[in-house]
């Protein structure tokens, strides 16, 4: 982020970490990894023609990136949680956290921020429904092999961005976690359950239950299980 900061930083630069301390996720949540154990990765990147009101397509192409990876090691059950988990049943395989850095109307930089439970099979005990691909597979996997792997997925879905971005938004939403199902929701102290339809453009979660509604991320979040 410093890099990108100073405007140091090339588009497709790509880190990996061996280990992680002190990640960040979601709501200011810690995301912490064993040594060796999981993917861990920084790319960095330079949108073409993205303005801050539409970054939800570039976090969506990542999503989807990250969706197709983990689908072809662990099978059909892997899913997309709004905003940007990657699920396997109903249990987190891994998420996604983007950092943008803005100048004038359009994007400078994004900061890629991905991490996927590979080997590791001991979790934190606040974790409530930690999954990683060796207890699914019963396999240990080679973390530095799937990152290469990782990567084009990642030039895959940042090329359709550039050429058919509305696809990158309809190919998300066909693989969102409980798609036309029930959820609960939370807005402040409020717990309500709704069906999930969609997600727009912009990143809100579209739900139906007397009437549709939206919200954004931040608005809202899972209870539950979720």
């Amino acid at each position: 982020m410093a890099l990108a900061q100073k405007g140091l930083a090339n588009h497709g630069s790509t880190y990996f970490a061996h280990n992680q301390t002190e990640g960040r996720g979601q709501r200011g949540k810690t995301w912490t990894t064993t040594t060796g154990e999981n993917l861990i990765l920084s790319v960095v990147l330079q949108p073409c023609k993205i303005k801050p009101a539409e970054s939800f397509y570039l976090s969506a192409a990542m999503a989807n990136a990250c969706y197709d990876f983990f689908k072809k090691y662990a099978g059909p059950e892997t899913s997309i949680k709004w905003p940007n988990d990657i699920y396997w049943r109903d249990r987190k395989a891994g998420g996604i956290l983007i950092e943008n850095i803005v100048r004038g109307e359009l994007l400078a930089y994004s900061i890629i921020g991905i991490g996927m439970n590979i080997n590791q099979t001991r979790f934190d005990e606040s974790l409530p429904n930690p999954v990683s691909l060796k207890q699914i597979t019963g396999n240990n996997h080679n973390p530095v092999q799937l990152a290469k792997d990782l990567c084009r997925f990642l030039e895959t879905q940042y090329r359709k961005l550039e050429s058919d971005p509305a696809n990158i938004i309809d190919y998300y939403n066909l693989n969102l976690y409980k798609l036309n199902k029930s959820i609960k929701l939370k807005k402040k102290d409020l717990v309500f359950e709704t069906i999930l339809t969609a997600v727009s453009a912009k990143g809100k979660l579209i739900t139906r239950n007397v009437n549709v509604q939206e919200f954004d991320f931040g608005e809202v979040e899972w209870c539950g299980e979720w």
